[in-house]
């Protein structure tokens, strides 16, 4: 019989406590914010939406190599000594490779800033931006990009032209006479 009074009071008890914290809140300043309209202030360290600064990707792909989920995908082209189109990074050393593709597929990333932290020219930074929901998948595939597909194009037939000039100057090289080496006889 003891046993259920103190059941019954128990209850009455934890009831006031929760009727008490409820009262207490009742006349305290609200904190609900009108979402759209109003936002809380993001830290400074959050990890949103990456932005890529193609101006100053160097091609290192070391972004690419860290990333755990794979969502990041580049493509380079070696810069031909006979581009008339070279130009400087920001740090004004010559630019050695060409950007022609770079995406982050967000349906992928995991938000972990590796990419962030392993970039040596800070191309790839975090942005405060949180908001960029999709109806479809493929819309969340950012490509960020310098050269229009025609510069592209270029780019690589310069390349493969200077790859076959090469090709050619060493098949002369090996068919002089005085290069090629007799069985036994080492050059020096």
């Amino acid at each position: 019989m003891v046993q259920y009074f103190k059941t019954i009071w128990s209850g009455i008890a934890t009831t006031f406590t929760g009727m008490k914290i409820t009262l207490k809140h009742l006349f305290t300043k609200k904190v609900t914010i009108q979402y759209p309209d109003e936002n809380f202030p993001l830290p400074e360290t959050a990890r949103n939406r990456l932005f890529m600064e193609m101006t100053k990707c160097i091609g290192c792909k070391n972004c690419a190599k860290i990333c755990p989920v794979n969502c990041i995908d580049i493509e380079t082209i070696k810069v031909s000594p006979e581009d008339p189109h070279k130009e400087l990074h920001q740090n004004g050393k010559e630019r050695k490779l060409w950007v022609p593709t770079f995406e982050i597929d967000f349906a992928k990333c995991c938000y972990c800033g590796l990419c962030t932290e392993v970039c040596p020219t800070d191309a790839i930074i975090h942005t405060k931006e949180f908001e960029y929901s999709e109806y479809n998948r493929e819309n969340l595939v950012y490509k960020f990009h310098t050269l229009t597909p025609e510069q592209t194009e270029e780019k690589r037939r310069l390349l493969e032209e200077l790859d076959a000039k090469k090709e050619k100057e060493k098949k002369q090289d090996e068919n002089k006479p005085g290069n090629k080496e007799t069985p036994g006889e080492k050059r020096e």
